[in-house]
């Protein structure tokens, strides 16, 4: 970053605060932006040989973009994690060039590199059972272990980010028949919640040796602060050892498995959409590609051969 001219600086800033404030970004997307586009602007000011001013950044050509893309896979970057970055760097001048006043074609004509996109890994459905079952034994203390079980039943029972599990207060106990959740850049969804996750938070709480006041965070450290994501991701990773799981049986995972046997049972795709707070259908529709491959691992495994 110290390559960066300060009228860059300020730009890349200003353009941040915007991000933060007015599109609701997480403070790990502004953090992953200010590093992609740091990055940019700094090889930028390297190729060129001298510090690149607001006015150089409009003369880039697609030469230039080229040279960057190609350092930055020469440097170990994979083509997911360019087409990251150089999304970063197009939205950064889109907003650049609307206040500046020029064109940004080089930048925004720029072909983000092809990638298979990945597919959700869900657990199979006995498997999502067993962790809710052995996640509890991962702890000598009975509140911390109903607190875990409580977390990992709203993961995978209602569909929520480990965030925003970890996001709610003591006013949301005892949980409603339907949550009111701030999802990313600030979405807000209801969702169902089944009597299991209910049940769950209720006996988390009654065994919580610490006072659950409205404002502060519902589930709480062994010292009273609040619940770290780590902490659980740690729960799950003893868990997933215990029961023979993959590395990818992860928190998160069980918000893919909440979507996958919804699909499965004939849930409806819009209304998984609505219910993940996903902003595009084409981010939930991914999971219907994990069920078709699920069945096609069926029909492999069970179809007689000739």
């Amino acid at each position: 970053m110290t390559l960066i001219s300060p009228a860059c600086r300020d730009a890349l800033q200003n353009w941040l605060d915007g991000q933060r404030a007015l599109a609701g970004a997480s403070e790990n997307t502004i953090i992953a932006y200010r590093g992609d586009v740091g990055e940019f602007l700094s090889f930028m000011t390297l190729h060129h040989g001298n510090s690149q001013g607001l006015g150089a950044l409009e003369r880039i050509s697609i030469s230039d973009m080229r040279a960057w893309m190609a350092q930055t896979r020469a440097g170990g970057t994979g083509a997911r994690s360019l087409a990251r970055k150089l999304s970063a760097v197009k939205s950064f001048y889109r907003w650049l060039a609307e206040r500046a006043g020029f064109e940004p074609t080089a930048v925004l004509a720029t072909r983000s590199p092809k990638f298979q996109k990945k597919l959700p890994r869900p657990l199979a459905e006995d498997a999502a059972r067993a962790v809710l079952d052995t996640v509890e034994m991962q702890s000598t203390s009975n509140w911390v272990g109903a607190r875990d079980v409580a977390v990992v039943t709203l993961l995978y029972g209602c569909g929520l980010r480990i965030s925003e599990a970890l996001g709610l207060k003591g006013a949301d106990s005892p949980l409603p028949a339907s949550l009111r959740i701030i999802g990313k850049g600030g979405k807000e969804r209801m969702v169902p919640v089944l009597d299991a996750a209910r049940d769950a938070v209720a006996t988390y709480v009654r065994l919580c040796p610490y006072p659950l006041e409205a404002a502060a965070p519902l589930f709480r450290g062994v010292r009273g602060g609040p619940l770290h994501a780590r902490l659980i991701q740690g729960v799950m990773a003893r868990t997933r050892m215990q029961l023979g799981l993959p590395a990818t049986a992860t928190p998160h995972a069980l918000r893919h498995s909440f979507a996958t046997h919804l699909l499965s049972a004939g849930g409806d795709l819009r209304a998984i959409q609505e219910l993940l707070g996903h902003a595009s259908l084409s981010t939930t529709q991914a999971y219907t590609a994990v069920d078709t491959a699920r069945l096609m691992e069926v029909y492999d495994r069970t179809h007689p051969k000739a």
